[in-house]
């Protein structure tokens, strides 16, 4: 960067979270400036370290409320605040639909008023639902098929951002994450491979639901990095896309999760409970990201089930079947 150029400011929307709190320290370490809006809901423990340097701000605020001042001043939004996850929306639907339907609208808006120039939407592979056939790898284009609510309140705003008119000054760009596994300094235990490898580090027997049935995965350091991408990337190359974030050797049932747990842990206890419905049920192609934004996964499954094994089995996290470390 040229000297005494300004140095890149982005709003990362839910930064304190699980995913956000991984991508702040990057887009620091890659010497961007970062302003964090989040309203807290699960502590602020995860930033509390980075109180003080002088490149990154915290607003503590909603997005539903004005989001003006959050997004004053910023070259780009990474969008990833929301009510995560199935259990969490059911168990507050109106907040879910405004938070990730309304709030979203109300911000993308907000960033076009404010002149930013880039706008990064994390949604989710859980759009495409039950597969018509499961042996067929999903593409971007294929259908879309939300059989929840969180999936819902995703689709319809990647509906809204890719509807704006091509002229747009502030450029979308849809990120539909994989499911997410690994250490973050906002830890969760509620994901697949996180609770499946916590359990087996506290010698738990593993009870399966539906082991037959598919899912992309990808480590938090990797779907991070991927927004760092399409902030980076150029306007033509990422402009009102959307790209799947994963790689597509990794696609897992859950009985291939736990041949994996088993090179790890060869005594763990399994019993396998038959399940023939699965609302979401799909393996997914990664070959749009990896061509055209050089994305290839840092961390395989193996590498995540290994963090977690170790960061329980030592004790670094002392109670990891605490509440806080949850999403409902």
């Amino acid at each position: 960067m040229p000297v005494g150029e300004r140095s890149p400011t982005v709003l990362v929307t839910g930064g304190a979270g699980y995913i956000g709190s991984v991508l702040v320290r990057q887009l620091l370490a890659g010497g961007w400036r970062v302003r964090v809006l989040d309203s807290l809901r699960a502590g602020g423990e995860s930033l509390a370290e980075l109180a003080g340097d002088q490149k990154f701000e915290f607003i503590r605020g909603d997005v539903r409320d004005d989001p003006a001042k959050a997004v004053q001043d910023c070259d780009a939004v990474v969008h990833l605040a929301a009510i995560v996850g199935d259990p969490a929306c059911r168990a507050e639907p109106e907040l879910a639909r405004s938070v990730n339907l309304d709030g979203s609208i109300n911000l993308y808006e907000a960033a076009c008023l404010r002149g930013v120039k880039r706008f990064v939407f994390a949604s989710t592979c859980s759009n495409y639902g039950r597969a018509a056939d499961p042996s067929v790898l999903i593409q971007e284009d294929s259908p879309l098929r939300p059989v929840s609510l969180y999936a819902e309140t995703k689709v319809a705003v990647e509906q809204f951002l890719l509807g704006q008119p091509r002229s747009a000054s502030c450029i979308p760009v849809v990120l539909r994450f994989s499911t997410v596994y690994g250490v973050s300094p906002r830890m969760r235990f509620d994901l697949t491979v996180n609770e499946f490898a916590r359990d087996v580090a506290l010698g738990r027997e593993l009870v399966i639901f539906g082991e037959q049935f598919w899912r992309p995965y990808c480590h938090v350091a990797d779907l991070a990095r991927s927004a760092m991408l399409a902030l980076s990337a150029s306007p033509d190359v990422v402009g009102f896309e959307v790209f799947n974030v994963g790689d597509t050797e990794e696609n897992y049932t859950k009985q291939m999760l736990v041949d994996q747990l088993r090179v790890q842990v060869p005594e763990l206890r399994v019993k396998f409970v038959p399940k023939n419905e699965d609302p979401r049920d799909y393996r997914v192609s990664f070959s749009k990201i990896r061509e055209r934004l050089d994305f290839s996964p840092s961390r395989r499954v193996s590498d995540g089930i290994r963090e977690i094994l170790d960061v329980v089995g030592t004790g670094l996290i002392a109670d990891p079947n605490d509440k806080r470390y949850g999403n409902t």
